[in-house]
């Protein structure tokens, strides 16, 4: 399957529009309409309405504003199934892993290729093999698993890995616990966090596709380049601190942290399990003054579950906001976001600073949200007191919180280019930093580049001080996070002729090569003492870098043979 949201599909459209390209196969190529389900907003009511225009035209399935969030769609329409491919702008498509499928997310011009063409290129990962004893404790949910295993690995330890998981506590893991675990490995920087289905997810699959399937499995010979052995006994619940989802502690260590607001849902907990969990803490109790309780099921098919079970009734009774199926607040087009100085307790996989709003967010699993939410500061279900804070009446001033087609260059681009150096010595500088989700909307490259950069911390005027030719050096897994176009063509609005970072988010990688932005990565660049303003050269095809102020070289890695071959036809088309 070959998928495009209303986040990043019209500018699907634009592209095979303005390139003259028809479609491949349009009964494997689909919109899902999830980040703005409600069509509140005007500019995402445009955008939808532009690819509901070119899918009747083209006669394109659109999943739309009523459906839900697209990879659990996929899933539930037996449109991926175990041992399955499908490609999505969706920075979350490795969900998919959670049926033994292959999801990548990819940019708006790789969708545009497979809509075009039926096929993309991939970067092949490596493997890595997680395989867990012991017995899994009761209080820890797959949430708390993943938020586990982000404490371990971080956010690029095992960056550009495909990551396989076995053992008994796998083995009995729920699909609903694999989405949970799955739709985080973005965060963790893998490509795809890959589950061997057990017999239930197969009967499942079979069922939704209507198909006998065969279970995808690795050979007996199957090598790894990196095996870790866990004891899932030792784990413990727990929480991802305001900014950064791998910033994550045992919950004792934010317990009694107060909160304004509190969100359930998104693609990592807007399951029916976590539904099922939240009512169960919520029935006959009440949230608690001052906090907003929102909650937002993942699919409309999920939304009815609901419905039907009562669980509804449970919210409305005590008093959380419910509404229709879709991605809520990560994606900035629905119920979810926060303000200045508010503190929110979320399900979500990210809290990048901004991405939910202003605010401040914690990450935690819906047991942990729904009791904090009575609470009304982060707690367990196991210790929710018989009266709730209340800040209702309290001052609220923080003292209380812890915590367009471009057109073709006719001349010949250069191997080798020269520029003033900016030295951002930060890791992990995520796709909301580089070019916030305030501004997705913009869908012309001139208007970009003025916001590159405005959501990092100490470069929030870099678009004003930067100069045409300039070259940035930075850390690893630059450009984490979402699959959006914008935080490379931002660069190149700009006159930014190269980013060098140890290393690059999965889709962000491809999102530059395809756009014939230059990227290189390095293992080291200390031989070269470089500081903010010194001028370099940087080789594209022998990976030669010069200090020109006193010839010193080192080498980084050059341009693959395939990036070459992109960036002097200034593009894929």
């Amino acid at each position: 399957a070959r998928v495009a949201r209303d986040f990043g599909g019209p500018n699907v459209v634009k592209t095979l529009e303005e390139h003259g390209l028809d479609v491949d196969d349009v009964s494997r190529t689909f919109f899902t309409f999830d980040t703005n389900p409600t069509g509140s907003d005007q500019k995402y009511a445009v955008n939808q309405q532009i690819v509901r225009t070119y899918a009747r035209k083209h006669g394109i399935k659109v999943f739309d504003i009523n459906t839900g969030i697209g990879t659990h769609t996929l899933i539930s329409e037996g449109l991926a199934w175990p041992g399955s491919t499908a490609v999505t702008t969706d920075s979350h498509a490795n969900i998919l892993g959670s049926i033994g499928a292959f999801g990548q997310g990819m940019g708006d011009i790789d969708i545009a290729v497979a809509f075009n063409k039926g096929k993309v290129w991939f970067k092949v990962p490596p493997s890595v093999k997680i395989t867990f004893t012991g017995k899994r404790p009761a209080n820890v949910t797959a949430k708390d698993i993943v938020l586990n295993l982000l404490h371990q690995f971080g956010a690029n330890t095992l960056l550009g890995y495909s990551v396989e998981f076995y053992g008994e506590a796998v083995d009995d893991l729920t699909l609903d616990e694999r989405i949970t675990i799955a739709s985080m490995g973005t965060e963790m920087g893998v490509i795809v966090l890959l589950f061997t289905p057990s017999d239930a997810i197969m009967q499942y699959c079979e069922k939704q596709t209507g198909h006998k399937l065969e279970k995808p499995a690795a050979d007996p010979d199957a090598t790894y380049e990196m095996e870790f052995t866990i004891d899932i006994s030792t784990y413990v619940p727990m929480v991802s601190r305001p900014g950064k989802p791998h910033d994550t502690v045992d919950i004792d260590v934010a317990r009694k942290t107060r909160i304004d607001s509190a969100f359930i849902g998104s693609c990592t907990n807007g399951r029916i399990e976590d539904m099922r969990t939240a009512a169960r803490i919520l029935k006959n109790r009440k949230v608690a003054p001052g906090v907003v309780l929102k909650i937002v099921p993942a699919t409309d098919e999920i939304w009815l579950q609901c419905l039907e079970e009562g669980l509804i009734a449970t919210f409305k009774k005590a008093g959380a906001l419910l509404s229709n199926a879709g991605c809520a607040g990560c994606a900035a087009g629905q119920v979810g976001q926060n303000g200045p100085g508010e503190v929110t307790i979320s399900t979500g996989n990210r809290n990048f600073p901004g991405k939910q709003g202003k605010g401040a967010v914690y990450l935690a699993s819906p047991a942990t949200v729904a009791a904090s939410a009575i609470a009304g500061y982060i707690t367990t279900e196991d210790d929710i007191p018989e009266i709730a804070a209340d800040y209702s009446q309290q001052d609220l001033d923080g003292s209380n919180n812890k915590a367009i087609a471009k057109q073709k260059n006719v001349h010949e681009k250069p191997d080798v280019i020269s520029g003033r150096v900016w030295v951002i010595k930060k890791d992990d500088i995520d796709t909301d930093m580089i070019f916030h989700n305030r501004y997705l909307q913009i869908t012309d490259p001139k208007e970009m580049g003025q916001y590159i950069f405005d959501n990092l911390a100490g470069y929030e005027d870099f678009a004003k001080r930067v100069k045409p030719g300039d070259i940035v050096i930075t850390g690893k897994n630059f450009g984490a996070g979402s699959s959006r176009q914008q935080a490379v063509d931002g660069f190149a609005t700009l006159g930014v002729q190269a980013i060098l970072a140890e290393s690059f988010g999965a889709i962000y990688e491809r999102n530059a090569i395809n756009a014939a932005f230059p990227i290189l990565t390095y293992k080291s660049l200390d031989a070269l003492e470089l500081k903010d303003g010194d001028v370099i050269s940087v080789n594209f095809k022998t990976g030669e870098v010069i200090k020109l102020e006193n010839a010193k070289s080192q080498h980084i890695e050059p341009f693959a043979e395939v990036q070459l071959e992109i960036y002097r036809n200034d593009g894929l088309f």
